[in-house]
């Protein structure tokens, strides 16, 4: 059984309708490297996401493939796990919303919340498509907002405004994939009272140290007053079916949150955890969610209503990000700027990717905005011509004139233990999402370090002569650059791999290997690195 506290990080769960993309890496990258940051000081942290794996759009996608759904959405499964690992997103549990544990949990749940008076039946009207003969899930349908009149917004919110809304509301409601005429249909459904939880919700949101304009924006949706929540879809549909209702299934926002639970059951019963504790109301564990702004309502209201409802424990804190924009564009398959993860790394490296994300993150919701020739000169400019020169220029000095053998002394300990003191800035720069500010202050170090070789010009020095004294500068640089790769392990993990077997020591796997200089200690024979972008390269 577990002892230290345990912390668990979750990622908004990929649709298993598609490839995975450069927006969810923005997400998956930003979660990852704040997992391997914490692993790296000890801590028992566990980093668990899924695939969302219900929903009319699969149903209807599986039937133009001419596929069984469940037989697609696990190759799709299979190649979303395969696409995180390609860039080095390690999750300690992968999982899939249709799956037995989170089926059986969402009945239960559901069933609990309608013993404590938390759903209502209520007879709805929704739009329905005559030709494919089903009631249009939110997302398959578009039309202009109701409040700020936008054209080509989804059927449940709008991205322009933010809105909240039934699809019905909309402006002139289309099918995004028929040309079928749309009726209005009455039906019955479930209903969570999100409403009865204002004050419960409020008093979370000011209580948890979520970012200002997430606080704003959801104290906003509370005063505009929070409307029941419908959370069934009628047959046809690929889901989980509801308990004591025909023809009746859990809308997937439902049973994609209790998924979040699910999962962290699967793992917890692996490593041993304590699930209960875990999840109970007073809970001293830590629960951390990562999401993107467009689903900001369903995690500060919907989610924490219903862990409310339920009495489980609330997350510690949610943080949101911003979207991912190509050029100043939205990625869109018409815009033809869609980039996958695997037509990504057709022409670059995943550490370059995620370095370049990191450049651009903070705690706050702006959107990050990936532009082609930045994000090469940042690679070659930081990565290449900065740090892994530092090493290369040492290198080859340590290995022609030392046989690859450290010195057993520094040339500058006043150098090496300023680096060191910048532990402190940079751990307070990680914790708090900053990777933009880690990556800036590393870079400025690198600076440092490169001018420290430079003053002391190894290259002028007559190795017969001032054998000592080279051998002692070469060796300070070497140092210089473990520490810059032990900060920037959690984001180049690939880079810190093979700079470890270049250093034969392992200082990417605890943070505070800085501390200790390596010395008379071997290296081994410099190559190759990380390769510099050619400027004709094209995503």
């Amino acid at each position: 059984m577990c002892t230290k506290k345990v912390i668990l990080v979750t990622c908004a769960f990929p649709y298993s309708n598609g490839p995975i993309h450069l927006g969810h890496l923005l997400e998956h990258i930003q979660a990852d490297i704040w997992v391997r940051y914490r692993k790296m000081q000890g801590e028992n942290i566990f980093f668990i996401s899924s695939d969302d794996s219900h929903g009319a759009p699969i149903m209807i996608r599986a039937k133009k493939l001419k596929m069984d759904p469940i037989k697609m959405i696990q190759e799709i499964h299979k190649e979303h796990k395969e696409d995180f690992s390609r860039f080095s997103i390690v999750h300690d549990f992968y999982d899939s919303t249709h799956h037995s544990e989170n089926k059986k949990l969402s009945q239960k749940l559901y069933l609990l919340l309608k013993r404590n008076g938390y759903i209502k039946n209520k007879v709805i009207f929704q739009l329905y498509d005559v030709e494919n003969k089903l009631f249009l899930p939110d997302r398959f349908v578009k039309g202009s907002c109701p409040q700020c009149k936008s054209k080509d917004q989804y059927g449940d919110n709008c991205e322009v405004c933010g809105a909240i809304y039934n699809s019905i509301e909309l402006i002139q409601p289309y099918s995004i994939f028929s040309k079928s005429p749309l009726k209005i249909k009455k039906t019955k459904h479930m209903f969570f009272d999100l409403s009865y939880f204002q004050k419960d919700i409020l008093n979370w949101i000011n209580r948890v140290p979520i970012s200002r304009s997430v606080k704003k924006k959801s104290i906003e949706w509370i005063l505009q007053g929070l409307k029941d929540w419908d959370i069934t879809r009628d047959n046809p549909y690929f889901g989980f079916k509801i308990p004591e209702e025909k023809k009746k299934y859990f809308y997937v926002w439902l049973d994609a949150t209790v998924g979040y639970i699910a999962a962290s059951q699967n793992l917890f019963r692996k490593r041993k955890i304590d699930f209960e504790n875990f999840w109970k109301k007073d809970s001293e564990d830590l629960l951390f969610q990562f999401i993107g702004k467009d689903i900001m309502y369903f995690h500060t209201l919907f989610w924490t209503a219903i862990l409310e409802g339920i009495e489980y424990r609330k997350p510690n804190n949610i943080f949101v990000h911003g979207h991912l924009i190509i050029d100043g564009k939205k990625m869109s398959k018409s815009k033809k700027n869609f980039i996958t993860a695997k037509s990504y790394l057709n022409n670059f490296n995943s550490d370059h990717l995620r370095y370049y994300y990191a450049s651009k993150l903070s705690s706050k919701l702006n959107d990050i905005n990936f532009n082609l020739s930045d994000f090469v000169n940042k690679i070659n400019s930081e990565i290449v011509n900065k740090i892994v020169n530092l090493a290369s220029r040492n290198a080859s000095f340590i290995k022609k004139h030392f046989d690859n053998e450290l010195s057993e002394q520094l040339d500058s300990s006043i150098i090496y233990q300023k680096f060191v003191m910048e532990s402190k800035n940079i751990k307070k720069l990680f914790l708090s999402l900053n990777f933009c500010s880690v990556v800036r202050r590393v870079s400025f170090l690198a600076d440092v370090a490169n001018k420290y070789v430079e003053s002391r010009s190894p290259w002028k020095i007559d190795h017969k002569l001032e054998h000592r004294r080279l051998h002692k500068i070469c060796s300070t640089g070497i140092n210089l650059f473990k520490i810059l790769m032990t900060y920037l392990s959690p984001i180049l993990p690939k880079l810190a791999e093979k700079s470890a077997k270049f250093l034969n020591y392992p200082f990417h796997t605890r943070w505070n290997s800085i501390e200790y200089p390596l010395l008379n200690h071997r290296i081994n024979d410099f190559e190759h690195l990380i390769k510099k972008i050619e400027n004709n390269k094209r995503l």
